[in-house]
Order: structure tokens, then sequence, then C-alpha cells
């Protein structure tokens, strides 16, 4: 049976998962892949446009472009091949403001599509999001891409994976920095 976007939801939403969002665990990542690569690549192959339609659904499918590849595909430049869609589909969201009709822990999905983009348009306004989100760590991460990619242009974490090369610059920073 093909994936819906409440079985993305509960996954992701799970007191398990809420553990392991921002924690590197191979068992996670095979978990998300064996789970739900076919959606990905469903999704990928513009299968659930629909889904772009309701908050819940867009929520969803924003999950799957932005966080999930970074579990399913870890080290590898396809952990960032899909950052572009879960871009775009967390702004049609935004702007028919979806976010606001989700809970503050679902609406911070929406805003790290922007986090995670190395445009400082949007580091700019993930850091407007989450002032108002109230979250004071989440806003201190969303300070420091911005910062990051004010700085750089770019996320200098992201090169040796991405085949990038490296300033001394960034290197320098990198010597501190290791990434998030």
């Amino acid at each position: 049976m093909a994936v819906q976007p409440e079985d993305i939801l509960n996954f992701w939403f799970s007191p398990k998962m809420r553990e392991n969002w921002f924690v590197k665990s191979d068992e996670i990542d095979t978990e998300i892949r064996d789970s739900f690569l076919p959606a990905y690549e469903d999704a990928r192959n513009e299968k659930m446009e629909g889904w772009k339609q309701q908050p819940e659904s867009a929520l969803a499918l924003t999950i799957l472009f932005d966080q999930f590849p970074r579990n399913m595909f870890r080290g590898s430049p396809r952990s960032f091949e899909s950052d572009g869609l879960a871009r775009d589909i967390a702004v049609q969201a935004l702007d028919h403001d979806f976010d606001r009709q989700l809970s503050a822990d679902q609406r911070q999905f929406f805003y790290l599509p922007l986090m995670h983009s190395e445009k400082l348009s949007d580091q700019k306004r993930s850091v407007e999001l989450y002032e108002k989100l109230a979250d004071p760590v989440s806003l201190d991460f969303a300070r420091q891409h911005h910062d990051i990619i004010e700085r750089f242009g770019r996320f200098p974490h992201r090169n040796k994976v991405l085949g990038r090369e490296t300033t001394a610059e960034e290197a320098e920073f990198l010597k501190e920095h290791t990434g998030f």
C-alpha cells in the first residue's frame, strides 16, 4: 500500500523519533530508508503533487524532501538533492499560512528548509519565522545558520560531500565548527 501523509507524520512525530530528530543514528537511518525510500522516489517523480494542497500533507511532503534524505543518504550528495524541492513546498505552504494551522512542533519543519538553504534571503526569513515561534534553542540554530551563509555564501561543512573546493577561510572555520 502506498505511503500516506499521515504515515509520515505519525512516524516523524512519534516519541521515538522526537528523541532522534537531530541525532545521527544508523538504526534510524536504515528504518527511514526501508520505510520511506519508495515514497521519496515517487515524490521525486511528481506522483504526490496533490499533497501540496493541504497543511498536513504539505508538511509530510516537506519532511519527505528535507529531513528523510539527510537520514536515507547520510554522507552522500544525495542527502541534499531535494533541498530545493523542500524549500519550494515550504515557501508555498508559508504563503498559504499552512504553518499557522499546525502545532509549533510541526510548523518548525516548514521552517527548516529555509534554514538548510544556502540563499541569504531564505536564511533571513528563517530567522524571522523562528523569532515568531519563540523557541530560543531553534532560534539560536537559525541564527547560526544565517551567520554562516552571510559569511561564506554556503555551508562549508557540505563542501567535502558535495565535491566543492574549500577556501582557506572555510578550512579555518571548519577546525572549530564541524557542522550541525
